[in-house]
């Protein structure tokens, strides 16, 4: 580039005119964040992003912080979109503003392949970053790792496309993402995903022997509360004559619980056994105080 070029470059980027007009995109784009996260009107954030891009678009595309503006938008977009449930058409409209599919930041083309696999269309993805990796000025831009790994774990694997994920991991592109530990990392969960597709689905009319473990164990579990609950409550018969102490009986019942139930009472299969202790100290309330309380009532 000849010096003459080069200052009209330089003067272009930092003319007045061209400050002033990346202030204003700076301003709508704080605009378009508002509307998204504080009033959450999701539909005009992403019009005001819409008219940002479009007079992007009629700036100098060379200058850094037009590609940073636009990529801000763009993002913010994205998400009004996914807000508005028009994911579907959120690839169409980045490749609107980058007209390529190489041309995309990194850090969009990773939210793509996170929101197409979030709504369970991860196919959507597959061929726009296929040919964003193997792009090769892509291969030293920050985030190309990530890309990477993203689209194999979030779209090969879950597509069960075994192939290209074995060439992607040890392909030029493996060897540009991810270091040798990374590589086998990622051959081990496609080795695993493949294995997983190959088992045959479990028959839900048979119940894996764990489980039949665990209920043997609750039964029998059941069975010995049941027999310390008789043993308990024949105590409480005894309780009027002042040979069993009430407060030592209340104390036992607590610690046989927690000793041999050990369960967290605020978890659903817990509500069991609260409920039997509960049903316990009621009878033993009624078998100790009832007769006491009937007296004084009469004599009222």
């Amino acid at each position: 580039m000849s010096s003459s070029s080069a200052a009209r470059s330089f003067g272009s980027v930092c003319s007045p005119q061209l400050t002033c007009s990346l202030t204003q995109m700076s301003s709508m784009l704080d605009t378009a964040a508002e509307q998204m996260m504080v009033e959450q009107d999701f539909q005009e954030a992403f019009d005001t992003c819409d008219r940002g891009l479009e007079s992007l678009a009629n700036m100098d595309q060379e200058d850094i912080r037009c590609g940073e503006l636009k990529a801000g938008f763009c993002m913010l977009g994205m998400q009004a979109l996914a807000e508005l449930n028009q994911w579907h058409g959120v690839l169409s409209w980045i490749l609107q503003q980058y007209e390529h599919q190489e041309k995309i930041p990194a850090k969009i083309m990773q939210m793509c392949i996170l929101l197409y696999s979030k709504v369970g269309e991860p196919a959507v993805m597959q061929d726009a970053a296929r040919v964003w990796l193997h792009c090769l000025p892509n291969s030293t831009v920050t985030g190309f790792g990530t890309v990477a790994e993203l689209y194999l774990l979030h779209v090969l694997v879950p597509l069960g496309d075994r192939d290209e994920a074995l060439q992607l991991i040890q392909g030029q592109v493996g060897s540009s993402a991810f270091s040798e530990e990374q590589r086998q990392t990622a051959l081990d969960v496609v080795e695993e995903k493949e294995r997983q597709n190959e088992e045959p689905p479990p028959d839900p009319g048979i119940r894996p022997d764990s489980e039949i473990a665990t209920h043997s164990t609750q039964g029998s579990v059941i069975r010995k509360l049941q027999a310390m609950l008789r043993f308990l409550y024949r105590k409480v018969l005894l309780a009027g004559s002042g040979s069993f102490s009430f407060r030592k009986l209340f104390l036992a019942a607590v610690l046989l619980y927690m000793l041999l139930l050990r369960m967290d009472p605020a978890l659903p299969s817990s509500f069991m056994w609260i409920s039997k202790l509960l049903q316990l100290l009621r009878q033993m309330w009624t078998a100790m105080f009832a007769p006491y309380h009937q007296a004084l009532t009469q004599r009222l």
